[in-house]
């Protein structure tokens, strides 16, 4: 099968999925196994395709959120009945494969489960927002050769390191996936992962090469975090309420149309504060400025697809930079961030004339 007939499953799902039509989708799918279509690439080329099309258009405000959501849910059916048509009998090792919790982007995860499965895997798939004592009890009952982990949100790496330093407690080696991990797999390994996969292929052929090295229980991991005893991550990351409530009321201040705001522009701004805030916590968690400034950058793109000027960001991390201040690790972030973003908004070109 030549890469223009999977293109054309793909331009068929898209069009299934965006429209809301789990049916279509589902005889895409399938038609595309009845033509010879390895399942692997059906899942990872066709569908894990289209879902990376979603989230892409989603950012240049070419869908919206619902749509967003129901191309999603068509993925995952789409997902299912390629499972449906292809069993296989496991022979292979067994595999806990789970999102970290509070990350609900579930279908990466499904998608390696499957091709996991698709292998001869025995595989436990534990769905999203896995909490770790629920995922930890399932290695005691089930004994797996693995655990795969997958995250999205970067945000949710301190569960993460917890996660995994709790599977490592158990005997039970972890590989780490997904976009939260960075791409080159930088977090995983700095937070005790055993392996690091950049997409479900390459993490089938990992666990497929062999077993993880298993940590001996007794073995206590080093602390590759020694920045954390400043308490900067704690101290912000406990105070995030009355920090977005001060750079609230900062912005009211220095923007006088805030006051006529509507119920739900309110509860947007909040959000997006809380967003800057968190982020910036996770920056101070892996001592690491880009998570930051990643985060400034992708917002950026969102906010100028939406006809919203980046600089806008600013007098939030100033008012945020004023607040923490007597925070070494913390003022150096926002002020780089501010410079940055000062940066980015000199080089941008100029607005074309009418």
């Amino acid at each position: 099968m030549t890469g223009s007939h999977v293109g054309a499953h793909v331009e068929a799902l898209w069009e299934a999925a965006v429209a809301g039509d789990e049916y279509a989708a589902t005889d895409v799918v399938l038609a595309a196994l009845d033509r010879g279509v390895p399942a692997e690439t059906v899942l990872l080329d066709v569908i894990g395709a289209v879902q990376r099309r979603v989230g892409a258009e989603w950012a240049a405000n070419r869908i919206d959120v619902a749509q967003e959501h129901t191309a999603t849910a068509i993925n995952e059916r789409a997902v299912a009945a390629v499972a449906q048509r292809t069993r296989v009998r496991p022979t292979a090792a067994r595999i806990a494969v789970a999102c970290v919790d509070g990350e609900w982007h579930s279908l990466p995860a499904r998608l390696l489960s499957e091709v996991l499965r698709l292998r001869g895997f025995h595989v436990d798939y534990l769905g999203a927002q896995v909490p770790t004592a629920h995922l930890i009890g399932h290695l005691h009952r089930t004994a797996p050769d693995a655990v795969a982990l997958s995250g999205s949100i970067v945000t949710r790496l301190p569960t993460a390191h917890a996660t995994i330093t709790a599977c490592g407690a158990t005997g039970v080696p972890v590989i780490a996936g997904g976009a939260a991990f960075g791409v080159d797999g930088r977090y995983a390994t700095r937070l005790g992962a055993q392996a690091w996969a950049p997409d479900a292929r390459s993490a089938a052929d990992l666990l497929a090469a062999g077993p993880l090295p298993r940590r001996s229980v007794d073995a206590q991991p080093s602390d590759d975090l020694p920045h954390l005893v400043d308490q900067e991550y704690t101290m912000v990351s406990r105070t995030t309420p009355t920090l977005v409530k001060a750079v609230y009321t900062g912005l009211e201040r220095r923007i006088p149309a805030m006051v006529a705001y509507a119920d739900q522009q309110r509860l947007h701004t909040a959000e997006d504060i809380e967003h800057i805030v968190t982020f910036l916590a996770t920056a101070l968690y892996l001592d690491d400025a880009d998570v930051l400034h990643d985060f400034l950058a992708w917002t950026g793109a969102v906010l100028d697809a939406r006809g919203v000027p980046a600089a806008v960001l600013d007098p939030a991390l100033e008012l945020l930079l004023d607040e923490l201040r007597d925070f070494t690790r913390a003022a150096r972030m926002l002020t780089d961030a501010r410079a940055r973003l000062a940066d980015t908004a000199t080089a941008a070109p100029p607005a074309a004339s009418a």
